[in-house]
Order: structure tokens, then sequence, then C-alpha cells
């Protein structure tokens, strides 16, 4: 092989890793074949179950509604747990952009998407490195919520 093929043979395998950590931008996701409005009753008994405050719903079908415009089934469920929110934003202020935590549900053709955002991307996003925090619980966390609001 000659070295402009190796070179662009290492290239491409440097890049596919940030290519997809980039195409995936932290959003986990899981699909339901559960309609929207079961989905969004199981969302709320899973965040009550684990102890988790709801503070708000945004029904953003219904605001693109009032605009003239439409849009399918979209919300996003508000919420989260100060206990676990505010070390994070002493670490960092800027995790205030993104607490409370949010999850979408939203209706594609072929069923329901949840989608959240991953607690390590956040942590890179803003730089919690040196701080001492719980993400893989968060993560399990978020997971199990989303298993429960996506499936019976």
């Amino acid at each position: 092989m000659s070295i402009a093929k190796t070179v662009a043979a290492v290239s491409l395998l440097l890049w596919f890793p940030l290519a997809a950590q980039a195409a995936e931008n932290g959003v986990r996701h899981l699909d339901s074949d559960a309609d929207i409005e079961r989905v969004d009753e199981r969302l709320r008994a899973a965040l009550e179950a684990r102890d988790l405050t709801l503070m708000q719903v945004v029904d953003h079908a219904a605001n693109a509604e009032r605009a003239g415009q439409s849009l399918p089934a979209t919300r996003t469920f508000i919420f989260g747990n100060p206990a676990v929110g505010t070390p994070m934003m002493r670490c960092q202020g800027s995790m205030a952009l993104d607490l409370p935590q949010k999850l979408v549900i939203r209706e594609l053709e072929t069923g329901v998407r949840l989608e959240w955002n991953s607690p390590h991307y956040l942590a890179e996003r803003h730089g919690l490195e040196g701080c001492d925090l719980p993400l893989d619980k968060v993560a399990d966390v978020l997971e199990g919520v989303a298993t429960s609001a996506a499936t019976d």
C-alpha cells in the first residue's frame, strides 16, 4: 500500500469515531411502539417512581398550531433532582443551560421516539472533568426512565 493510501486509511479510522460522536451530539434515544399518550402516561409514572420532580411539559405541536403551523406530536418533559443537579451547577455554572434534565417524546411514522442528553456528553460539554459526579448513575436513571416509558 502506498504512503498516501496508508495516510488516508489511518485518517479515515481516526475520523470515523469523531464523526459518529458528532452525529450523535450526545443525544440518546429509544423507540416505542406505543402511542404518544401511553408513552406520556408511562413517562410521568416513571419520573414519579424515581422521585424526580416534573417541572414542566412543553407541547411543541400545540405551540406550532397557535403559530399557524403543524408539527407531529412533540413534547419536552423538564424534570430533575436538585440533590444531583446542584453539585453539577456548583462545579460549572454553565450546566444551568442544560439542567433541569429534559426528555423529548415525539411521534414518528414508525412510532414514538424518546430522546435525552447523555450526562457524559453534558459533562464534557461543560468541562466537569475535575468534579466527582455520579454520571454513570445519572445515565442509568435516565435510561431506566426512558425504558419504562417506552415499554410495558
